[in-house]
């Protein structure tokens, strides 16, 4: 069987356009794995983050309730600090991660220890350098609701906090940041 010189040209544009096609499927192949894995790596540095703001979170309520560091008269716990501040109005402040206003502590990977204050630098982990820190702020103090009113009559008040953990990763620009509000029944002012 003879093959002729046209119909040699038509396999070989096939042969060609096969091949094209091939090559332009690898590459969207390839980038499509790199564009997801560029989204499962950023999504595990927003999820590092998050347990960052978290811990910082923790760590306010850890040193909340420490025994030792509440007697100690050298240390002052978050809240206790944050009360003997400037009290934050949240109709005109606003309570940022960046503002050194507000009480800071810090968790950093050594984790949090009885008695301490945590207000040394460093990172909370160091695989994918990572920051958490909290900011926290008294905004007021009230009667309690409930059945916390019972507790001590009018000699008990709650104590109102806003306390923000932050959490960043040294690899990108932006931070995680979570807020509670937290009610401290204390003794009432006078």
């Amino acid at each position: 069987m003879h093959v002729n010189s046209r119909q040699q040209g038509m396999v070989l544009i096939l042969a060609l356009l096969v091949l094209i096609s091939l090559t332009i499927l690898g590459v969207s192949a390839v980038s499509s794995s790199l564009g997801q894995n560029k989204m499962a790596v950023t999504m595990q540095r927003s999820g590092m983050a998050f347990d960052a703001a978290e811990a910082a979170l923790a760590g306010v309520f850890f040193e909340a309730e420490d025994e030792i560091l509440l007697v100690d008269p050298a240390r002052t716990d978050p809240l206790s600090e944050a009360r003997q501040a400037a009290v934050f109005d949240p109709e005109n402040d606003t309570l940022m991660c960046n503002d050194a206003r507000w009480t800071t502590r810090r968790v950093t990977a050594a984790g949090l220890s009885v008695g301490a204050e945590h207000t040394n630098t460093g990172n909370y982990q160091n695989d994918m350098r990572t920051d958490s820190w909290s900011r926290t702020a008294f905004v007021r103090e009230q009667a309690c609701r409930g059945s916390s009113n019972v507790i001590g009559g009018s000699n008990v008040n709650c104590h109102v906090f806003v306390i923000k953990g932050c959490g960043a990763v040294a690899e990108r620009n932006s931070v995680v940041a979570n807020t509670v509000t937290a009610a401290v029944v204390a003794p009432a002012s006078q």
